[in-house]
């Protein structure tokens, strides 16, 4: 696979860079199990959004705004895609009557996973346009295709009880019936049980992959360099916990964001269709993209009345009942 130019040694200080950041906030910033707050989440937010624009500041120091601007397109499509899963996250949660204390480490251990299987697909994805160079058409139409669909759909229904990975296993891997703290099995009677947690994870593993199949190739419309398609995704993902914990009360005022998800994977698609005859510099794709946002916040803000937003203040839990009913088997 072609590294893009970037050589092993920033792959491996990127990488180490994030385990280490991972091992902090699993072992030092939520070493016990609590609910998140709203402010807990601000602030997190605000950190790992911080680290994304510090290291595209680096790309900028070390190769020049052309491969900043496209990280920082890449990152902006990234973590508006993202959003989009909340909206699922929100809806496992509560199908599984996942205790608040236990989301986040779903959610960590969730985007340990997503690292790992997006780490996979970009490998994948860089080695078939380096020897199929006509993929890129294929990766384009696809992107197309996929926000008219997003834009001509009203309404998502996910039931997570259909998941076919979901059932298989809970068809093969045996399960207790209620939740056991922070683990994902426990041994009882001498055998080893699967607790709901897993199947939560298991649920939230699957549905970022398949949200995995829209967002990589959008990256890969923005920047063809393997290097900065894994980084803005990381990146990005690193903050999608504290994002959801921020954003999840709120996400039905965002009734526009949904459309101009859709109107950014078009344009990228149809940046890649024409990439052979059109080469934007790297600002430009930025500015769009962020321009399509932020109109699609605004008139989804505009929309509807503020509701409760003084409660962003409060250093209330999102979800403080502890006395939840049995997950569905």
């Amino acid at each position: 696979m072609d590294l893009g130019g970037t050589p092993l040694w920033a792959w491996g200080a990127v990488t180490v860079a994030i385990l280490v950041m991972l091992l902090i906030d699993l072992l030092v910033v939520h070493k016990d199990a609590h609910a998140v707050t709203i402010r807990e989440a601000a602030y997190s937010s605000a950190v790992w959004i911080t680290i994304g624009l510090l290291f595209g500041l680096i790309i900028w120091a070390t190769e020049g705004g052309q491969l900043a601007g496209e990280y920082y397109t890449g990152y902006l499509v990234e973590k508006s895609l993202s959003v989009d899963n909340i909206f699922v996250f929100a809806l496992l949660f509560t199908y599984f009557a996942v205790p608040a204390a236990l989301q986040h480490r779903v959610l960590f251990w969730g985007v340990v996973g997503a690292l790992v299987f997006r780490a996979i697909f970009i490998a994948l994805g860089a080695t078939l346009l380096e020897r199929f160079h006509w993929m890129i058409f294929v990766f384009g139409g696809f992107l197309v295709i996929t926000g008219i669909r997003m834009a001509m759909s009203r309404e998502d229904h996910v039931d997570p009880g259909r998941n076919p990975i979901l059932r298989l296993m809970r068809k093969m891997v045996p399960m207790t019936d209620a939740y056991h703290g922070q683990k994902f099995t426990i041994r009882e009677g001498g055998k080893r049980l699967a607790t709901p947690l897993l199947a939560v994870l298991v649920a939230v593993e699957t549905t970022d992959i398949i949200f995995a199949v829209d967002s990589i190739p959008a990256v890969f419309a923005v920047t063809e360099d393997p290097f900065l398609v894994f980084t803005s995704n990381a990146f990005a993902i690193l903050g999608l916990r504290a994002l959801y914990f921020l954003l999840a009360d709120l996400m039905d005022r965002f009734t526009y964001l949904k459309l101009g998800l859709a109107v950014v994977l078009v344009f990228v698609g149809v940046k890649m269709l024409v990439s052979e005859q059109w080469h934007p510099p790297g600002w430009l794709p930025l500015v769009v993209i962020a321009s399509i946002l932020g109109i699609s916040v605004w008139a989804s803000l505009r929309s509807t009345r503020p509701g409760e937003l003084e409660e962003l203040a409060d250093d209330r839990p999102m979800d403080d009942s502890d006395n939840v009913p049995a997950p569905p088997r």
